[in-house]
């Protein structure tokens, strides 16, 4: 099986996003992904944007689904753990997000049985973000 799938790779991790524009403000502003495409939908009353940090055809990205009838909050639920992200100065990183309103769920440290330097942060609708330190 190996042979057949050796051409796979993932393309994008989808999550449904209740104000869009404060999402989209918070991947590009606090995390420095750029908006790569955005696509309303108008018959399904949807609009799909995605996010990242490279071209598509290479990078794994994010995509924001924003239903627009949506008045609720999503529910995360249990299956659900976090997207990562590396950050050069974790330290530095959640101090900047913090004077902009950032909640950080989970202050930057050295990680429980291990040598990683991580943090988590919270997106507008909850979603957790973990920072791990890379140069």
């Amino acid at each position: 099986m190996a042979k057949e799938t050796s051409k796979f790779r993932l393309l994008h991790i989808m999550i449904r996003v209740l104000h869009l524009e404060r999402s989209i403000d918070f991947y590009t502003r606090h995390l420095g992904m750029s908006v790569l495409r955005r696509t309303d939908y108008p018959d399904g009353k949807f609009t799909l944007v995605f996010v990242g940090y490279g071209n598509e055809k290479t990078d794994t990205v994010v995509e924001l689904t924003h239903n627009w009838d949506e008045t609720e909050p999503y529910e995360i639920g249990s299956g659900f753990g976090h997207l990562a992200v590396a950050v050069p100065n974790i330290y530095k990183a959640c101090d900047l997000m913090r004077v902009e309103g950032v909640t950080i769920s989970r202050e930057p440290g050295p990680m429980k049985h291990g040598k990683s330097v991580i943090a988590f942060i919270e997106d507008p609708d909850g979603y957790k973000v973990e920072l791990i330190e890379r140069d």
